[in-house]
């Protein structure tokens, strides 16, 4: 007879089913077979073993050897054929057409006959004879098939059974179109009330609903929760994280979602080891992005520039979008459960963060690490400023390559070497050098023509000039080395307004630096008809000219490096502007020597030598930027009026002083120029400082810096940086750098750095190829037509639609389902271990739901063991002595309890992961509950699988494990396994923080 399962209720027997009864019916003198509440039928788990069938009446895929309490894991080799009695002996006690309605009763009840742990008990499995004779009396016996019959009939029943396995396997149909919102999080007097029954399975938005809400209401998430002050004494010490502020024009993508899911857990689990901590939340101006947005709108709603508006009330319209789509971002981040403390939620343009990046300035300024001149820079004309060397994506063509070009309706053509000839000044008519460029356009501004002195073909040339074919001018004809010879022809244009080799070419013989691109890329100071063009409607311009002036030689592909704006896609030109810079080379040295020091650890450490090298070999960094969002830089050009004091030039950093305050400035210059202040006229700079400037200062500047305050003295040196890798140089080099020259300390001891998020095949995230992830899609579910929607909401070209459509179709035919916030977390962290990236498929994920509903019914399953009246022990002591499979549960909790902090000490996501994974389905689901013990030892253990379950899903460890039960301090007393004196600390006094009803 099969083995009843534990949870069902006692046997009850039956008599023996009707001839023609279609339903299923128990088995005679056998105990009623009933589904266990932890089955999860025809669930394909996470890390679950492919080869264990599951059976209908229990889940389990561990057996209990008759003569041992050891669990032993079902054999991996198939089950035996079932023998030809067998058969024959269940088909008289059911008919044909019953038997083939339940195949998979028939197949459990005739492999577990078969298994030699069984057969060694039992010996043949037989049926009654008086059954046996009855059956032979009521009906003749079927006549016998012939083996050819037998085997189609098993290929029949085989199918069928692949069908129904396939059936239940399909996930159910995604949420349609809209998505619907998240569950509102409004106020509840008590969400931890499970005095009504729980939902049959799991369910995101029941679980979801109303705990963030009470979470924040009740302060669990400030580090002030549990003591009066936070400079109050705590031997566990402190654990202070910043958050890498998200742009405020942003939306939720996946790599927020990893961020935030690897950096909750991080912050919970310390809050749960006793640490006063401080997850610090912030969000960033987005000086480029912001501006873009608001000129964009405005455009579209009003038909007007920034220009137009001016600076002051353009500034209005940038506060008053900000004020109304600023707090989007917070509003996601708290639908992925992110503990933070939002009461000191920073806004880079915030008074407090203005007073900071003013007061760094000024001290930088003063010490001359900041200075002012003027330098061949990375222009963007699609947004007229200067852009800084590491925001420039150097892209790679192999050859003729059409690009698309901000502000251009047809693609323009890159790779290609365009070849023409300069008519060689008083020599003969056809004498000429032919030179070579890949942009064309600037061969308005060439001042010289330059060869190799050793070149033979050009040695007639010393002290001969060519002629402009459309100014006239003489242009020199140089010898100097830093020719290549092989390259081209042999003979390059010199235009040292437009290329940084150029320039010192230029400098090196006294040649002039004309500048022919205007800020929006229009040619400037150069003859009609190509006066006031394009660059690039003006490159196809000047090869026309050339051709009707015979002087054209022909185009040849050439592979070539394409200097990419990051920020707006625009092809860059480098060009000579007056700009900030800041020196880094003694920044850099010193950042460098605390990491080959060992006073800040980079992990994983293969990081360690792309820090060096890059410190190594930095450069000057431009600050300045041409716009009118952002921290304005505190610096005025001083004029004075006193003929005794020639006037001064823009690039000269003389001319410049830095203030705190206008008065503070004008100070300054009149001690430098030694006149009264009277006579000193100052204009501040309309430029701003580099958003990453301000960013830069985050670690210290969100507690009040320079000005002294308790978040200060508690929280700097800050405790960890998590972030990802892609940002190392953006961001993580420059708050070391900035940290160790304005404050003399490290802003931290630690960095974490994450992967980047690439979809399932590997490719970078891109709209234009519709594998943008929205986690939120993935939380609450989308429909196809729902994705294909915001593509249409987007700002992709119709070619590139059609691309992310079919994208789209390949990648989520069916839509995304529904799989909840715990689920993605979870899913993330245990991603990490991909290394440099992640390639993330979206239906892991669902897999990862389907363990949330293992959870849960576990935890249903325990509750309803325990009765809707039971509380712990007001001395929650064990009440007896734990027996044998008591004790081993809670070895197992106890080791996975230090597995996971074991994991979490090195950072080791994945690792955690597993334990949490294998522990709840393995052991203690699939085997001790499986044993049936409904009281103590169930209780307490179950209680510690979602303590430190609930690390990564903040949810299920509330609405799962709740205060109105008391199961958590029950757990507590049972453990006895020294879980507070490893270290980890899971178990606590802020356990608050994970909804708990009780204080301790």
């Amino acid at each position: 007879a099969p083995r009843p399962c534990p949870t069902a209720p006692a046997p009850q027997h039956s008599p023996p089913a009707q001839p023609h009864s279609t339903a299923p019916q128990p088995l005679p003198h056998s105990p009623a077979t009933q589904p266990c509440p932890t089955a999860q039928h025809s669930t394909a788990l996470p890390h679950s073993p492919s080869h264990i069938l599951y059976p209908i009446s229990c889940p389990t895929p561990y057996m209990l050897h008759p003569m041992s309490h050891t669990p032993h894991p079902a054999p991996r080799t198939p089950p035996p054929a079932p023998r030809p009695h067998v058969r024959v002996s269940l088909s008289k006690v059911l008919d044909a057409a019953t038997v083939s309605t339940i195949p998979n009763v028939c197949r459990w009840f005739e492999t577990c006959v078969g298994l030699p742990q069984f057969r060694a008990v039992l010996g043949d499995v037989g049926l009654c004879p008086a059954v046996g004779q009855a059956a032979m009396g009521q009906a003749a016996p079927p006549p016998a098939k012939s083996a050819a019959q037998l085997k189609k009939e098993a290929k029949k029943r085989e199918k069928l059974e692949k069908f129904q396995q396939k059936q239940e396997k399909i996930p159910p149909p995604p949420t349609p179109h809209p998505r619907p919102s998240a569950p509102p999080l409004t106020p509840h007097p008590r969400p931890t009330d499970v005095s009504v029954p729980l939902p049959p399975s799991y369910s995101p938005r029941y679980v979801e609903a109303a705990w963030y809400s009470w979470w924040e209401r009740e302060g669990f998430f400030k580090p002030e929760y549990g003591r009066g002050r936070v400079s109050a004494p705590n031997p566990r010490g402190v654990f202070m994280m910043c958050v890498p502020p998200p742009n405020v024009t942003g939306a939720l993508h996946l790599g927020h979602a990893l961020t935030s899911a690897i950096q909750d857990s991080l912050a919970r689990w310390q809050r749960m080891r006793g640490l006063t901590t401080l997850w610090s939340p912030g969000c960033d101006h987005a000086g480029i992005a912001t501006q873009v947005v608001v000129e964009r709108r405005l455009w579209r709603t009003r038909r007007l520039t920034r220009h137009q508006l001016g600076r002051e009330r353009f500034l209005q319209e940038v506060w008053a979008w900000k004020h109304e789509k600023g707090d989007r971002i917070y509003q996601q981040l708290r639908q992925l459960g992110a503990s933070m403390d939002w009461d000191r939620a920073c806004f880079t343009m915030d008074p407090k963060m203005s007073r900071a990046v003013c007061e760094a300035f000024v001290r930088l300024h003063e010490q001359g690490l900041i200075y002012r001149s003027t330098r061949m820079v990375h222009w963007s004309c699609a947004l007229r400023s200067a852009i800084s060397d590491i925001e420039v994506e150097k892209r790679e063509l192999p050859g003729r390559t059409l690009l698309r070009v901000p502000g251009y309706e047809e693609p323009v053509e890159f790779g290609v070497l365009v070849a023409f000839a300069y008519p060689l000044e008083g020599g003969e008519e056809g004498q000429e050098v032919v030179v070579a460029t890949t942009r064309l356009e600037t061969m308005l501004g060439d001042v010289a023509v330059a060869v190799h002195p050793e070149d033979p073909r050009y040695t007639h040339l010393r002290g001969r000039s060519v002629l402009h074919p459309f100014t006239g001018q003489r242009l020199p004809v140089l010898h100097d080395p830093f020719v290549d010879p092989q390259f081209g022809t042999g003979a390059v244009k010199v235009t040292p307004g437009h290329d940084a080799t150029d320039l010192d070419v230029g400098q090196r013989h006294g040649l002039p630096c004309p500048c022919v691109l205007d800020d929006e890329g229009r040619l400037c100071g150069v003859p009609p008809p190509f006066l006031g063009m394009p660059r690039f409607r003006a490159r196809a311009a000047v090869m026309e000219a050339l051709k009707e002036r015979g002087l054209f030689r022909g185009v040849t592909e050439n592979p070539m490096v394409v200097p990419i704006c990051s920020r707006s896609g625009d092809v860059l030109e480098p060009v000579q502007r007056p700009q900030w810079f800041l020196r880094c080379s003694a920044l850099a040295a010193a950042a460098a020597g605390v990491v080959r020091g060992g006073e800040l650890r980079l992990r994983p450490p293969a990081h360690t030598r792309t820090w060096l090298q890059w410190m190594d070999n930095i450069r000057d960094w431009c600050i300045s930027r041409q716009l009118w969002w952002g921290h304005r830089i505190p610096a005025y050009f001083v004029t004075i009026d006193d003929p005794s004091v020639p006037p001064g030039k823009d690039g000269d950093g003389k001319f410049w002083v830095s203030g705190r305050t206008e008065d503070e400035a004008r100070a300054k210059a009149a001690k430098r120029f030694r006149v009264p202040p009277e006579k000193v006229t100052l204009r501040q700079d309309e430029d701003v400082l580099d958003t990453w400037f301000s960013s830069g200062l985050f670690p210290f500047s969100i507690f009040g810096w320079p000005e002294p305050s308790e978040d200060l003295d508690v929280f700097y040196p800050g405790t960890l940086l998590e972030t990802g890798h892609d940002i190392l140089f953006f961001w993580v080099a420059r708050m070391v750098m900035l940290g160790l020259a304005l404050t003399g300390r490290l802003p931290f001891r630690e960095v974490y750095l994450h992967a980047i998020v690439r979809d399932a095949h590997g490719r970078k995230m891109s709209k234009s190829l519709g594998n943008v992830i929205d986690p939120l899609d993935v939380i609450h579910g989308i429909s196809l037509q729902g994705l294909h929607e915001q593509l249409e909401n987007s700002n992709l070209e119709p070619a590139e639609l059609e691309r992310a459509r079919e994208g789209q179709k390949r990648d989520f035919p069916n839509g995304i389902p529904e799989c909840g916030t715990d689920a993605l977390r979870f899913a993330l962290c245990a991603y990490t271990a991909q290394g440099r990236d992640i390639n993330l498929d979206v239906m892991r994920v669902l897999g990862y739901r389907h363990f949330c509903n293992k959870v849960w019914n576990g935890a249903r399953f325990v509750l309803q063991a325990l009765g809707g009246g039971y509380r712990p022990p007001p001395d929650h002591q064990v009440r007896g002595r734990p027996g044998l499979a008591d004790r081993w549960v809670r070895s197992r909790l106890s080791r996975a309890v230090g597995a996971v902090g074991a994991a979490m000490e090195e950072f080791d996501f994945p690792g955690a992961t597993t334990a949490v994974h294998r522990f709840w389905l393995y052991e203690l689901c699939d085997v001790y509950l499986v044993r049936g013990r409904t009281r103590g030892g169930t209780g307490g253990c179950g209680a510690g699988g979602v303590g430190y379950d609930s690390w990564g899903m903040g949810y299920m460890g509330c609405g799962v494990w709740d205060g109105g039960y008391g199961i958590w301090i029950w757990h507590i007393a049972v453990m006895g396994y020294g879980v507070w004196d490893v270290g980890y600390g899971v178990w606590d006094v802020s356990c608050g923080i994970w909804g708990m009803g009780y204080r301790i």
